[in-house]
């Protein structure tokens, strides 16, 4: 990055008084910790820099305008933090994204303002951007473009951590940890104080797991409170304290996981059996014959991605969600639910053009492979939630899309809220009732018209009623 430009890039650096939306992703994805060095490479105003030193973060700064002086040296985080889109040549962009590639050790995270954000940008047309009244250039960056184009530079496999931000590993391995990471959340172990409750934890893991731990995957404390145990009295107490169906349904749940994450991975670009994290070798090496034969699994399973009547039928057989002619509608909590080739529909979109941070509603298309992410934000609070965005991906060819509703007079709203969670949700029960409210007092009688905001509410003043939270009420009389 050099310190002369033609567009006046030091204007394009905003002060911030919390961490960015690329750094709060990186730290939720546990890629940013204090025992890993930081650069923030062109970091503005240090904002990030600042509110990261304050986590007990090791990082430091460089800017060619408000920190030329701070020394560049490699880390094993490089954080590229919206850079990128104000460079308006595009060697200079080149040069830049490979000399922080350079720099990480471990991993890059490139982040990138996006297309949808062009109306929020004055200006004309320059080189292939545009070029502001205030003499700052800006390149949006469409989320697949962003991904295509790191992955150009650094000659790697990228992931897509959210729209606009990718992150480029360094070592395979640690691409494929953090995948997995996202697919198979590492397990919860039970609080253990003692050799009585660390033996309890144990067995509630075998069972959720469907197999013994290996001693390096325990928690540190518990191995050590196990320690004096030789390994047969560890497998009698297993044998005998663990109940055996859910012991049976753990190691099928971790079979279609391991299955979910190699088909992922070959979507992304598998690796050796070597590189993939210790938990998933292991259940590789206990639920299959050979790494051979789960992987020939599960590449059946990423083929049947292309069967719509596989993909239908897998719909109308979820236990979760809402199922109309076109799509399958989950909510965010009822995901993993989800048959398992529909989770992987889901995950192969995320990871090639990213899953936004907030979402309420996946919504899965049977035919043409499209994956949306919908927002409510007040699905638990409103009794008919308003969307504020959606954004969607396209699997066959990745392009992206993205709606806001922010200005809206006239959003669409959901009803029948039940229906989009698993039967066991707790709060279920309370979204049925008000269903079956509104189903007594007729308004449901025209569904083309409760949609959006306008009709569902001409629908109440006709059925004289309101609602009161969660509850419907008659409408007062004038």
């Amino acid at each position: 990055m050099q310190q002369s430009w033609n567009s006046d890039r030091r204007r394009t650096a905003i002060g911030r008084s919390s961490l960015s939306v690329p750094a709060r992703q990186a730290l939720a994805d546990r890629q940013l910790n204090a025992d890993r060095t930081i650069l923030d490479y062109g970091c503005g105003r240090g904002g990030d820099v600042a509110s990261l030193q304050r986590l007990d973060c090791k990082i430091t700064g460089w800017d060619p305008y408000y920190n030329s002086s701070a020394p560049v040296a490699p880390s094993d985080i490089v954080l590229l933090t919206y850079v990128l889109n104000i460079i308006e040549d595009p060697v200079e962009r080149r040069q830049t994204l490979k000399e922080a590639w350079r720099l990480a050790t471990s991993v890059l995270i490139v982040s990138a303002r996006l297309t949808w954000e062009r109306s929020k940008v004055r200006g004309q047309e320059y080189g292939d951007g545009l070029l502001t009244s205030r003499q700052t250039f800006q390149h949006l960056f469409s989320p697949e473009e962003l991904r295509i184009y790191v992955e150009e530079i650094t000659g790697t496999r990228c992931i897509s951590a959210a729209p606009g931000i990718v992150y480029a590993f360094k070592d395979d391995s640690a691409r494929l940890d953090y995948l997995a990471h996202r697919i198979v959340p590492d397990a919860e172990w039970l609080a253990s104080a003692d050799t009585t409750s660390a033996i309890a934890s144990l067995v509630d893991y075998v069972e959720r797991r469907g197999r013994p731990p290996r001693a390096d995957e325990m928690p540190r404390p518990m191995a050590e409170q196990l320690a004096h145990l030789k390994p047969g009295e560890l497998k009698r107490l297993i044998r005998d304290s663990a109940d055996a169906e859910k012991v049976a349904e753990g190691a099928k749940h971790t079979t279609l996981n391991t299955l979910l994450f190699l088909a992922v991975e070959l979507f992304n670009g598998r690796g050796p059996f070597s590189s993939l994290p210790l938990g998933v070798q292991l259940d590789v090496r206990t639920f299959f014959t050979s790494y051979k034969e789960a992987c020939k699994r599960s590449d059946r399973l990423l083929l049947k991605l292309r069967d719509d009547t596989y993909i239908r039928d897998s719909m109308n057989a979820s236990s979760v969600g809402k199922i109309t002619p076109t799509a399958l509608y989950v909510h965010r909590r009822a995901i993993d639910r989800m048959p398992t080739v529909l989770r992987l529909y889901e995950h192969c979109a995320s990871v090639a053009a990213g899953r936004p941070q907030e979402w309420t509603i996946a919504k899965l298309k049977h035919q043409g492979r499209a994956i949306s992410w919908l927002d409510y934000p007040g699905f638990d609070k409103d009794p008919h939630p308003r969307i504020t965005s959606s954004y969607l991906v396209d699997l066959k060819t990745l392009e992206t899309s993205y709606t806001s509703y922010a200005n809206s007079a006239n959003r669409p709203l959901l009803h029948r809220k039940h229906e989009f969670l698993a039967s066991d949700d707790p709060d279920v029960p309370r979204y049925r009732r008000l269903t079956r409210s509104e189903l007594r007092a007729g308004l449901y009688e025209n569904p083309h018209l409760i949609g959006t905001e306008n009709g569902w509410e001409a629908e109440l003043i006709r059925c004289g009623r309101m609602l009161r939270g969660h509850r419907l009420v008659r409408r007062p009389e004038d």
